[in-house]
């Protein structure tokens, strides 16, 4: 399962998530670990933690949710986990990974897999940047490293190796 931060305004209209330039980035990351776009919308169930697009931020960009809208769809996203029990979550940017682990900084969380326990089942989380073009966390060091790193968990996972080798 990968938890996203919300819909951009391209997605609504696409009918997909990480349907413009960030998901460009994000399905080149899970190419290099053997799944493509295709292959990896048709296996990995992709939720968001806020359902709607949030709007644009005054001088652009899109606005960051607001605590009130996230709480607004946090039973959405708490449905889809006790339906889905997945054993590997891939939240991807601060937010997301914010629903899970007390996050300051991102070096602190990326890189490293997380045993959770939600929902009285044990989960492993492997965080990972947002891929915005607008940032650059994941095109410098230490980012291009620790992602390098979370991408190597989410390989050798037992879920991930399921769903693309059938190991």
């Amino acid at each position: 399962m990968l938890n996203g931060q919300a819909p951009g305004d391209k997605e609504g209209p696409a009918g997909r998530p990480f349907a413009w330039t960030a998901g460009k980035t994000l399905f080149k990351w899970f190419e290099g670990i053997g799944l493509d776009e295709q292959g990896f919308r048709s296996r990995v169930y992709m939720a968001a933690v806020c359902r709607c697009f949030p709007g644009k931020k005054p001088g652009g960009g899109d606005r960051v949710p607001d605590a009130g809208e996230i709480e607004r769809c946090r039973r959405w996203l708490q449905a889809e986990y006790e339906l889905l029990g997945p054993g590997l979550i891939i939240p991807v940017g601060k937010l997301a990974i914010a629903q899970f682990l007390d996050v300051r900084k991102l070096t602190d969380v990326i890189g490293e897999v997380h045993r959770l326990d939600l929902h009285a089942r044990p989960v492993d989380l492997v965080p990972l940047p947002h891929p915005s073009g607008a940032s650059t966390w994941h095109r410098t060091e230490p980012g291009v490293t620790l992602l390098r790193q979370a991408l190597e968990h989410i390989n050798s996972h037992h879920a991930w190796q399921y769903m693309t080798k059938g190991a």
